[in-house]
């Protein structure tokens, strides 16, 4: 299901067109909604939780992605696309853009502080992301 404003970012390289996958959506989501059921398992550090909450949040924003037909090597970029592909509002993927931040300083610069109220928000928005891609329904050709 094209969509005029990542048709734009393909041209531009930042996406590829390219078929979307019942396997591949279904693997994604199946894997974002583990890692979010997880991410609530309050016995683990808050920095295991963190790591599990962004990587659901990323999984499921890519089965979205996918489901419109485009792919993405950049994680950002999938983020960024939210707001086209499951009309995430710009409070929501705000919440995303500062986890990527805060992810990005832990795996590059190996600084994590895991703020309690970052953490909660990344969950709940992880969870709406989740029930978004579901509603999405059957790829349509």
């Amino acid at each position: 299901m094209p969509l005029p404003e990542l048709d734009n970012l393909v041209r531009i390289r930042q996406l590829k067109a390219e078929p979307a996958s019942h396997s591949e959506i279904a693997g994604l989501l199946r894997s974002g909604k583990l890692r979010l059921t997880d991410a609530g398992n309050t016995t683990l550090s808050a920095e295991s939780r963190f790591d599990l909450a962004y990587n659901s949040a990323h999984a499921c924003s890519l089965a979205a992605l996918r489901w419109h037909g485009y792919r993405s090597e950049n994680r950002y970029t999938v983020f960024q696309s939210l707001p086209h592909t499951l009309k995430l509002s710009t409070e929501q993927w705000r919440v995303l853009d500062q986890a990527h931040r805060k992810r990005n300083l832990a795996e590059y610069e190996g600084e994590i502080e895991v703020d309690e109220a970052l953490l909660s928000a990344l969950i709940r928005v992880a969870e709406e992301v989740a029930r978004r891609v579901e509603a999405l329904g059957p790829i349509r050709s």
